[in-house]
């Protein structure tokens, strides 16, 4: 739990939200160095903008993403987390977009049984040359944990310590 931790602190910034303001979902995505990283670079020198409510954790693999620190995340005030993964079969550690996709192939289920929404971890699959679709992808997210609301495991103490 402690790598959870680390992980999750590290994307600890400035974005405070108040009641009177429009709410901004905190999306936390942890991201395949090779791939989603890559794309996310990629997208960054290109100029493409993404929204500032996005943190981008690097990973070596996908595979090495436990699906705790995405719970971890959760309950430290990410409203929406991201597993950023290669493509089945393009992985630079052959199998590790795999382990991923087992782990967080239950969560959805899981996180129902909990009452949260599944939407709020997701597992994408994008390569090191589709910035734009990564992007892209990234507006639609925010926008769509906008419409969900905050998220049920957000801190609701101030002075507790958040990723907000």
């Amino acid at each position: 739990m402690n790598q959870a931790n680390t992980l999750v602190n590290r994307t600890k910034s400035g974005i405070k939200s108040s009641t009177t303001e429009k709410f901004e979902p905190l999306v936390v995505c942890i991201a395949c160095n090779w791939c989603t990283y890559t794309g996310s670079d990629q997208a960054g020198r290109s100029r493409m903008q993404r929204p500032a409510n996005v943190r981008i954790i690097r990973v070596m693999c996908s595979g090495r993403v436990e699906v705790e620190y995405a719970i971890e995340a959760l309950k430290q005030g990410a409203d929406g987390v991201i597993i950023g993964a290669c493509h089945l079969g393009d992985c630079h550690y052959l199998e590790g977009n795999f382990k991923a996709v087992r782990r967080f192939g239950v969560l959805p289920r899981l996180l129902e049984q909990f009452g949260i929404h599944p939407d709020r971890i997701q597992l994408w699959h994008i390569s090191a040359s589709e910035g734009a679709e990564f992007t892209e992808r990234i507006k639609e997210y925010v926008v769509h944990l906008r419409k969900l609301g905050p998220s049920p495991l957000k801190p609701k103490l101030k002075n507790k310590e958040s990723l907000s």
